[in-house]
């Protein structure tokens, strides 16, 4: 049974003698399919000054990865604090994407949201003292304040906005209707319920996990932005046109903070979910993107404020990952971790204030389940017909690995010379392919990471070889 004890709340608040003064208050600003060249201060051609600013004023993170390559899973990882094998969600809805025909293994099945039994961060920042606000994309259940949240504006089970970005909507933030005037944008909705909690809990600590909707479908041109890009029609105009929006709104929640007073109290950490959808928005060097375990779709922008703490302009190249916020944040409000509470993530505090040990570690992706390829869409990934078929991969040093279950593949590139992933070495380095290959089998049996092994009774290997070769034509 999940339970957070007085005994809890005590040692965090009174034993440890952690003044609220102390704690800062923690911003996580979380975009939706934002790849990591998707930004202005990674040289892309997007504008994004506010996130730009955020990077001249903190850390930058340059191998920053996201736990999955799509929406759910890495959520879940990162308010778990979990590899995806401990919580069980791998996809959004079934684990079964693609024709049957193509599938030559029964992938295991997928948990849709997280169970209620899961500790999550904003449950354990509430228990230990903090006021707690979701604004936008949840994707982890029916209802924000079931799963440690004081308020929620707008977050639900699905993935994306419930009729578009533009009032009048439906969902959620429908209740917002009437308040708004049409054509108003839900982003601009989410910065000025942002900015109303902001002035109303000045004087506490909060937990404010603003995770947009943007940049995910439907893509929708944002008047008076989209003129900058191209013509509105341009689905790549329009998504460039999304990514200003969410900077606009950003923008507001920073002003507000240094209105309020708040800038040297609050730990701003801004991030996506993962890789972005590689038929709007190339990844390069980076191969592919979301649904992909290739760099393009798992690495992800990372930056982290905290004047005083965080030094201005600085940058970390140590290969990081989303579970690790949960450890980080939990750090920085110097509450303990809840007795029996299992992390996979790593504090980056040390990385953060540049002092102390941080461990050399590698990174693991867990992902026994089948994604389909964008109809019609050639993402460069694993193949044409899937993005990625059943696997693991394994992130270590410079080295990137691949295991691929249906036929036991193994994969091995040096990501110093190879970013894109374009090199597979692993029978000129057959020491390091074994040595990583038996690490990733030890992390798996460690987790009870399961194992798709089941013949698919529906599988064609004649028609999928066929439909393979034609996809490539």
């Amino acid at each position: 049974m999940k339970y957070l004890s007085c005994l809890y709340v005590l040692i965090s608040v009174g034993v440890l003698g952690v003044s609220a003064s102390a704690q800062p208050n923690i911003i996580y600003i979380n975009a939706d399919d934002l790849g990591v060249m998707d930004v202005g201060f990674n040289n892309s051609a997007y504008r994004t000054p506010n996130l730009d600013r955020l990077r001249a004023e903190g850390m930058l993170f340059t191998a920053a990865y996201a736990p999955a390559a799509n929406c759910a899973p890495s959520r879940a990882c990162v308010f778990s604090g979990q590899y995806a094998p401990r919580h069980g969600i791998y996809t959004v809805g079934s684990a079964a994407r693609g024709h049957a025909s193509y599938r030559k293994l029964i992938p295991i099945k997928n948990r849709v949201y997280l169970n209620r039994e899961v500790l999550t961060l904003s449950e354990v920042l509430r228990e230990g003292g903090y006021k707690t606000i979701h604004l936008g994309k949840w994707h982890l259940g029916e209802d924000p304040t079931l799963q440690g949240f004081d308020i929620n504006v707008g977050g639900y089970g699905l993935g994306s906005p419930k009729g578009g970005y533009f009032i009048p909507v439906k969902g959620e933030v429908a209740t917002y209707n009437d308040r708004y005037s049409p054509g108003t944008h839900i982003a601009d909705i989410f910065a000025d319920q942002a900015v109303t909690f902001i002035k109303a809990n000045k004087a506490d600590r909060f937990f404010m996990h603003m995770a947009y909707y943007l940049i995910h479908t439907p893509i929708q041109a944002v008047p008076g932005l989209v003129e900058k890009y191209g013509d509105a029609k341009d689905r790549r105009a329009a998504y460039a046109s999304m990514i200003e929006k969410m900077d606009e709104s950003i923008g507001k929640i920073l002003e507000e903070l240094d209105a309020q007073g708040l800038r040297e109290r609050t730990l701003v950490l801004f991030s996506s979910d993962n890789g972005a959808h590689s038929a709007l928005s190339s990844q390069k060097p980076y191969r592919s993107g979301k649904g992909s375990y290739f760099e393009g779709g798992i690495r992800e922008p990372l930056v982290v404020r905290w004047p005083g703490k965080v030094k201005t302009g600085s940058r970390c190249d140590v290969p990081v990952m989303g579970i690790d916020f949960f450890p980080t944040f939990l750090e920085a409000a110097d509450i303990p971790v809840p007795e029996g509470k299992v992390l996979d993530g790593v504090s980056l505090m040390p990385l953060l204030t540049e002092s102390g040990h941080f461990p050399e570690r590698a990174l693991f992706w867990h992902f026994p389940i089948y994604l389909q390829a964008y109809a019609g869409k050639a993402d460069d990934s694993h193949d044409p017909l899937f993005r990625t078929r059943p696997g693991s991969a394994l992130r270590k040093g410079k080295w990137k690995f691949h295991e691929y279950f249906e036929e036991g593949d193994l994969e091995l590139y040096d990501l110093n010379h190879d970013p894109g992933e374009r090199h597979n070495v692993a029978r000129l380095y057959p020491e390091k392919t074994a040595e990583l290959h038996a690490e990733i089998k030890h992390w798996r049996e460690t987790l009870q990471a399961p194992v798709p092994s089941e013949p698919n009774p529906e599988y064609q290997a004649e028609v999928a070889k066929k439909a393979l070769l034609e996809a490539r034509e």
